[in-house]
């Protein structure tokens, strides 16, 4: 699958895609004090959300108002890291190399200093209630899958896109990053990330504003249902990949 394809646009253009100009038009993008910073605080929170964190967005801000009467846990660490990534990625472009100093800055919890920034070189499967839902691609494939992600990442940003195109590779782009599963933890974070930066980098940086982790994680259980092809890589099936790309569209109504 490669993330150029256009195989599934016609089909997404009626759908949802006819309908993303007027969704951005109404959107609100206004910048009031401090909002930017606030959504950045509050997007990380939610993106940790979706992978167990349990600090809440009022909770969290309730200590960045009184640091000093608070002790910074593990989960509090976490987000702040994530904080720091996107901040990162808001000032800087979208390749392979800078994602992957985002991947460095955001899981310094939750995984060993040699494994921070860099590609996995363990098998790594997702697992939920049932137990295992997915099998990733072998680590020794990885590398070779992102060279030609990004390939076609680059290739997208060098190209004109329409509003809806912009969504709907974006979205694509998340998708096929959750299936290679190219770090041994960090990808979903990643995954929300490199989406969100791929719009700003195509549509300005306001576009940071939109609420895509909130939306993922308040509709999680659809969320995982929709980003659910296939048992493993190699079963994968594209052709039911509509119910996912709609849900980034349906964050901004």
């Amino acid at each position: 699958m490669k993330i150029t394809d256009r195989k599934y646009f016609d089909t997404y253009l009626q759908l949802i895609g006819l309908k993303i100009p007027s969704l951005i038009q109404n959107f609100d993008f206004s910048d009031n004090k401090g909002a930017f910073d606030y959504l950045t605080k509050a997007y990380a929170v939610y993106s940790s959300n979706i992978e167990g964190n349990s600090i809440d967005l009022n909770s969290y801000m309730n200590y960045e108002l009184n640091k000093d009467k608070f002790r910074a846990g593990k989960e509090i660490g976490e987000i702040e890291d994530l904080i720091e990534a996107y901040e990162f990625a808001q000032k800087n472009r979208l390749n392979e190399k800078n994602l992957l100093y985002c991947h460095k800055i955001f899981s310094e919890t939750f995984l060993i200093k040699s494994k921070r920034g860099k590609y996995r070189m363990e098998q790594v499967g997702v697992f939920g209630k049932s137990g295992l839902d997915y099998m990733a691609v072998e680590p020794e494939f990885v590398e070779k899958e992102m060279k030609l992600f990004f390939q076609d990442v680059e290739e997208l940003l060098s190209s004109d896109l329409s509003e809806a195109e912009v969504f709907y590779y974006a979205s694509l782009i998340h998708l096929r990053f959750a299936h290679i599963h190219p770090f041994q933890d960090g990808n979903g974070r990643a995954a929300r990330l490199i989406e969100k930066w791929f719009i700003t980098e195509k549509s300005g940086r306001n576009f940071w504003k939109i609420p895509s982790e909130e939306y993922y994680k308040e509709n999680q259980s659809k969320y995982y249902e929709k980003i659910n092809l296939g048992v493993n890589f190699y079963e994968l099936n594209y052709d039911k990949c509509i119910g996912f790309l709609e849900m980034l569209p349906n964050c901004l109504r």
